[in-house]
């Protein structure tokens, strides 16, 4: 699945996937193309669009997909009420 393959892309301060952070708001699938929308842990994260290339790359690795979209947004912005508990705790949260 789409918001599974997302997993490849990593944040690097963290070095966790942005599925694990709740990072992934919304996958849609239609046929051979899939949009993602992601967010960032802020919106002035220098590599930004370098984990966004790194997603769409992910995604377009996978069989049957032609074509990857992925929109970064900050709407909502994310928290780390996002992320799982047991992660969050992990970290520290």
């Amino acid at each position: 699945m789409a918001s599974d393959q997302v997993v490849g892309a990593h944040l690097p301060e963290l070095g966790l996937d942005l599925v694990v952070l709740g990072l992934v708001y919304h996958v849609r699938i239609d046929g051979g193309r899939v949009e993602v929308a992601i967010s960032l842990t802020s919106p002035t994260c220098p590599v930004a669009g370098q984990i966004v290339d790194e997603a769409r790359r992910a995604i377009e690795a996978l069989p049957g997909v032609d074509r990857a979209e992925v929109e970064l947004t900050f709407d909502p912005p994310w928290t780390p009420e996002r992320i799982p508990p047991t992660v969050r705790a992990a970290l520290g949260l």
